[in-house]
């Protein structure tokens, strides 16, 4: 049975051998100064552990307006999309967990301003059964406000089926549409040459630079995530109010030997916990909790904030290693945790279209949104501002670039 290491245990154990910065992975190696620096990016790989397999590993979370993404649908839907399972290789059947409890949770905020407090006023989870002789597993979807559940149902789309089970599930007055199926895997980055950069970087290979947009490799393209989208009425989100700033973020749970969920996996921006944590038990620890612990340690409350000290402290000097002031480093950590994907539906959605007072994101995240090439600027304050990666690719080189986009909900491209 998985045994989820606790923010305490971690703790526990690096108070008695120390913390040391032993180098930053980002995903791109940042050469800053004759330094070489490196940071994970998006969240494909973060916190493993023996025990947990593919299919409760989150990858990304995308956040929004169903109208910036087809202006044929309604001004008044949202998009949640949960992908999973990364490189998931062609022609080939995966599957969700039957043991898991795969959830988004939603936050109602006044404003694009306020401050993140990472408790979930309205909670949707995904339980999914064995699948059936058509490769298809039914879906059990619940939504949850103040204790109170209701549940409809869905059903998987298998691979071979190119006309997606798009479901309809009443909640309530509400009715959410729902997909969960393989799709391509829309993140797009250049994994491998940062593998090579670092080398060079650190004298154990030849001196190289990123590649050139004609040579570059996007690691993801090929591969299929298994992915969860649900359309979602503002309304529900909102309940009684009418805020139209909502923080959002996604978990994966199962049950302990007792029977009681524990939480493995937790994932809101891409690259921010994964990005400025180095050590692997700490991404563990905060895979368990949520933000709302996070608020807690930022605000120097106890026991949060000693028991995430270490870890707070570690992305500090990540922060710092790679160019910032201390000052600035403070800033950024104020700007990007809590770790959650905000989003004011009163604008354009799009991770660079507007920021709050703090610095950070309110947007949410298009399926094609660079997130990678605007997180590197902002870190790095403006050394490193892209990976030579994009979503279509460029012409003649087949190492980079993903199929086009669905033109209709649940948009993703079909699987490879």
């Amino acid at each position: 049975m998985f045994k989820s290491l606790t923010a305490l245990n971690v703790l526990k154990r690096f108070s008695k051998t120390g913390l040391r910065l032993a180098g930053l992975v980002l995903g791109t190696a940042l050469i800053l100064g004759g330094g070489a620096y490196y940071l994970q990016a998006s969240d494909h790989d973060d916190g493993e552990v023996d025990t947990k397999g593919r299919n409760l590993n989150l990858t990304d979370l995308y956040v929004f307006r169903e109208q910036d993404q087809n202006p044929h649908a309604s001004a008044n839907n949202l998009v949640l999309i949960m992908n999973t399972n990364p490189r998931s290789v062609a022609r080939q059947q995966y599957y969700f967990s039957t043991n898991a409890r795969y959830e988004f949770h939603i936050s109602q905020r006044p404003d694009k301003n306020a401050p993140v407090t990472g408790k979930a006023d309205v909670t949707l989870r995904f339980e999914f059964s064995p699948p059936n002789k058509q490769n298809e597993q039914q879906v059990t979807v619940t939504a949850i406000r103040n204790g109170r559940k209701i549940s409809g149902s869905a059903v998987t789309t298998p691979l071979n089926d190119q006309s997606p089970n798009i479901s309809e599930a009443p909640l309530g007055r509400s009715r959410l549409k729902i997909f969960a199926g393989l799709r391509e895997d829309p993140f797009f980055f250049d994994v491998e040459q940062y593998f090579r950069v670092r080398a060079g970087a650190v004298g154990i290979g030849p001196a190289e630079g990123f590649r050139t947009p004609d040579r570059a490799v996007d690691f993801a393209t090929g591969y299929n995530v298994n992915t969860i989208a649900v359309q979602v009425p503002k309304r529900l989100l909102q309940g009684r109010g009418n805020t139209n700033v909502f923080d959002i973020w996604t978990t994966i749970s199962v049950p302990d030997s007792n029977g009681r969920y524990v939480q493995v996996e937790r994932l809101a921006r891409p690259a921010i916990n994964e990005g400025l944590i180095i050590t692997n038990d700490f991404l563990n620890a905060l895979n368990s909790v949520g933000p709302d612990f996070e608020a807690a340690a930022l605000a120097g409350r106890n026991p949060a904030a000693k028991i995430a000290g270490p870890i707070v402290g570690e992305a500090k000097r990540t922060l710092m290693a790679i160019g910032n002031s201390s000052e600035r480093a403070d800033a950024l950590l104020g700007a990007f945790l809590p770790d959650v994907m905000r989003i004011d539906v009163s604008g354009p959605s799009g991770y660079a279209n507007d920021l709050n007072a703090k610095g950070s994101p309110v947007r949410g995240r298009m399926l094609k949104d660079d997130v990678i090439d605007i997180t590197l600027s902002v870190l790095t304050d403006g050394a490193i501002t892209s990976d030579n990666v994009s979503y279509e690719g460029v012409e003649d080189n087949p190492s980079q670039g993903h199929d086009p986009l669905e033109e209709s909900f649940p948009y993703l491209a079909l699987p490879n």
